[in-house]
């Protein structure tokens, strides 16, 4: 049963992911609506999420929404791509804030490119939901979506190990065997890749390469005007964040993706 919404304009936007990847998605939306309020959770204790069940992504994702719903929250973003591929369609219709999961935002954008072969990088549990592949599919037909897991790159990331030599190997053997496909688009379907381009443009040219974020930031900023959701306040909005657990490592991560000035609570569930 869809639960009814009586939301404020006044009340945060609510982002959250594994670890510090959902912040790629955090920095373009705080860009384009400086003056909104917006909430960060980072649930590094169990990061990361690609290698989990759904019956765990489930578990995690309804105690962080149930969080989401205390604060009054009126958006909550899915920023992260295995929990908006895995559990979205369980989770929709339960919470009373606005929900945006980057996936199935992003497809119908993805789906118009002038192509008819899509490659995508996402993690385990991205590819095996074939979650790009059916959204996408819907609105395009015609279009061969192919995806790939890459299991040691959210790793590489959040350990800051992007410019390691074996690092550099593990990608670009990620990136031959997608290449195989032709591809002529390859879409970063996790929030951390983005931050895998200059490794991966030594390779490639750099615009082979999609960050879904930008379109899906877009995408969240015309869908709460539309719903007249938007923040009316001119001052400039706050920043808070949560993290389930270490978050002196949090803020050390999150300076590939933003400048994160406070330090983050630990909120952690049963």
């Amino acid at each position: 049963m869809t639960i009814s919404k009586n939301l404020n304009s006044k009340s945060p936007i609510a982002f959250f992911d594994s670890g510090v990847g959902g912040l790629t998605v955090f920095s373009k939306v705080k860009r384009l609506l400086p003056n909104e309020d917006l909430v960060y959770y980072g649930d590094t204790l169990h990061m990361p999420y690609g290698e989990k069940s759904k019956a765990d992504l489930l578990k995690y994702s309804n105690n962080i929404f149930k969080f989401f719903e205390d604060l009054g929250c009126k958006a909550v973003v899915m920023a992260c791509n295995t929990t908006s591929s895995v559990v979205y369609r369980e989770v929709v219709d339960r919470y009373k804030f606005e929900l945006y999961p980057i996936v199935q935002s992003v497809s119908e954008i993805l789906s118009s490119l002038p192509i008819t072969r899509l490659g995508v990088f996402a993690t385990r549990a991205t590819i095996e939901s074939n979650a790009y592949q059916n959204e996408i599919t819907k609105y395009n037909s015609d279009m061969c979506v192919f995806g790939q897991f890459c299991p040691s790159w959210v790793h590489i990331v959040e350990n800051n190990l992007i410019n390691n030599e074996e690092s550099i190997k593990l990608i670009k053997s990620d990136l031959d065997k997608m290449l195989d496909n032709s591809p002529e688009k390859i879409v970063l379907g996790c929030t951390h890749y983005p931050f895998l381009i200059d490794i991966l443009s030594k390779f490639v040219e750099k615009d082979l390469f999609i960050d879904p974020a930008e379109d899906f930031a877009k995408f969240i900023v015309n869908d709460l005007k539309t719903k007249q959701l938007l923040n009316k306040n001119t001052d400039l909005g706050k920043d808070s964040f949560y993290v389930s657990s270490n978050p002196d490592g949090f803020i050390g991560n999150a300076k590939l993706f933003y400048n994160v000035t406070v330090r983050p609570q630990i909120i952690t569930f049963e």
